[in-house]
């Protein structure tokens, strides 16, 4: 294991040490290239909303799971959380738990509700109810405002991965290669729709897992199948090079309030991502519904078992020191380890999956973002309930293209970032502004309008708000091995609230928001409530709704 670990720390000093290029650059084409052919099989009939949106709802539960499990491990799963681990041990894999359990909320709470009541977007059932225009442009800004957090986590991801496997060491050939990566992005969804983009997220969630479990069984194999001699040893390397006790708590979150505020943010952010939510309309029972996140919760839960393994493996077989230092710094501790078990060709390939993984969820992103801006916006405020599906489709397509550039060039901003931190800032302003609205309206009577606007907008504000001027923008003391700070913004110190993750504070604020602004209305519409009573808990017209 000494030598292993001696040889480590000459993975760092430059890129092209890191695997074979042209191996990598070989794989990644080879998986751009077959998936863009069963894109544009499968992708043949885009023409109407149904179609675009929702795959013709022709997907099948198992199907629609390991869809689910494809969008859902995305680069911070593999990438983010592997490298928090390795760095900072028992504290980087509550993110793998956070993650895992909230998806029972998502399950006893959600999935088959909003099946049941909504027809494309997360707005159709927070204004099956209540006024649609106001309701529609609140949810609409908040669905833009989750996915613009998500995306930069995955562009950055990307630039950071590929530039560690193209030896790309500066920062102007690392911004290349997310503008390549938003590109072939852009082909997937305004090509695809939903269908396309559906397909590839089964294919990478069967890749992600298979390889994940392929280097788990190898790391493990190396400590006599002994996760206890794993744990142990990779505690006693991160000492002997000067680090901490892995196996201890607070090495990351010093602070208990700030790691409270992660948790709330993991475990209650996933129901309300409109990118998840999304995915429950391609099916065509609310039973089909329930199975996908049953099937969603084996994978993802299976993938997070194997994250700890990784972590900790890297940490030993790689080290601290050298993983900061790679291009893709914390991001890039899956990519190494997988170099130093199996050197450039198992390289290419788990690089090729987690490359696979950003495209996928940029994809599904960019969609949904697309889909609330054509569907909700479009339609519903601009046209005013009078535009064709092919309308809303061709709109569709040219607000994923806006998007796309957003998605590129704020991830060129967020390069250098962990991706698990980025995404968990994702998950607090998507429980802030998005979970209190929803489960008000599936399930309190009194609901209304002005509630919905005040929740959504006041969780939105609060959380957005509090991020700015948090340490993760900026404020962070320097690394003395990086020599930079892991604030996003280099050199300046204008934070004044003290944690990394507002959940804390923004998401009691938008269930109280919420309350306030509907106990402080009349407007109430009972017979509305009924009817979307009756359909969220039976099916009864959800999909002969969904047709109109």
């Amino acid at each position: 294991m000494s030598s292993l670990l001696a040889s480590a720390p000459a993975l760092a000093p430059t890129a092209t040490t890191v695997g074979n290029p042209a191996i990598n650059i070989t794989i990644f084409a080879l998986f751009v290239v077959v998936t863009l052919a069963i894109v544009i099989r499968v992708s043949r009939n885009n023409r109407s909303a149904a179609e675009y949106y929702a795959g013709g709802r022709a997907f099948t539960g198992r199907q629609n799971g390991i869809a689910i499990a494809g969008d859902y491990l995305s680069a911070a799963s593999f990438l983010g959380i592997a490298g928090a681990i390795a760095i900072n041990g028992y504290d980087g894999f509550l993110y793998s738990i956070g993650f895992l359990v909230a998806w029972l909320v998502a399950l006893l709470l959600v999935a088959e509700l909003l099946r049941n009541v909504g027809k494309y977007t997360m707005a159709d059932v927070l204004s099956f109810r209540l006024r649609q225009r106001p309701v529609r442009i609140a949810a609409a800004i908040s669905t833009l405002a989750v996915s613009f957090f998500y995306l930069l986590a995955q562009m950055a991801g990307a630039g950071g991965l590929v530039a560690l496997l193209l030896g790309i060491e500066g920062q102007l050939g690392q911004r290349l290669v997310i503008v390549v990566v938003g590109l072939i992005m852009l082909v997937y969804v305004i090509y695809g729709g939903m269908k396309g983009t559906t397909w590839v997220q089964i294919i990478k969630a069967v890749l992600l897992i298979i390889g994940a479990g392929i280097m788990t069984l190898w790391v493990l194999s190396m400590f006599g199948f002994s996760l206890s001699n794993l744990l142990g040893e990779a505690t006693q390397a991160s000492q002997d090079a000067g680090g901490k006790d892995l196996l201890q708590p607070g090495l990351q979150y010093k602070n208990p309030i700030d790691f409270i505020s992660l948790s709330m943010a993991l475990v209650l952010g996933t129901a309300g991502l409109p990118h998840v939510l999304m995915r429950f309309y391609t099916v065509p029972t609310s039973r089909e519904a329930r199975r996908s996140v049953v099937w969603a919760i084996w994978l993802i839960g299976i993938f997070y078992l194997f994250t700890l393994v990784l972590g900790f493996g890297a940490a030993d077989l790689v080290g601290a020191s050298a993983i900061k230092q790679a291009p893709g710094g914390v991001n890039s501790a899956a990519p190494l380890l997988a170099f130093e078990l199996g050197g450039e060709i198992l390289l290419g390939i788990i690089s090729a999956v987690a490359f696979a993984t950003i495209l996928a969820v940029v994809a599904g992103l960019t969609i949904t973002a697309s889909a609330s801006l054509s569907h909700d916006i479009y339609n519903t405020v601009v046209k005013k309930g009078t535009a064709t599906p092919e309308e809303e489709v061709k709109v569709a397509r040219i607000a994923a293209l806006v998007l796309g550039a957003v998605a590129i060039i704020g991830g060129i901003f967020a390069l250098g970032q962990n991706i698990a931190f980025l995404v968990a800032l994702a998950f607090a302003v998507a429980a802030s502004a998005n979970l209190p609205t929803i489960l008000y309206s599936l399930f309190w009577k009194r609901f209304n309008t002005r509630g919905a606007l005040w929740s959504i907008y006041g969780g939105l504000v609060s959380a957005i708000t509090l991020i700015i001027f948090s340490p993760v923008v900026s404020g962070k003391p320097v690394d003395p091995v990086t020599g930079k700070s892991p604030s996003m913004l280099q050199g300046v110190d204008f934070h004044w609230f003290p944690l990394d993750n507002p959940g804390i504070i923004s998401i009691p604020l938008g269930f109280i928001l919420g309350y306030i602004g509907t106990v402080t209305s009349k407007e109430y519409n009972a017979a509305k409530y009924a009817e979307m009573e009756v359909r969220s808990l039976t099916g009864h017209g959800a999909e002969t709704a969904s047709t109109h």
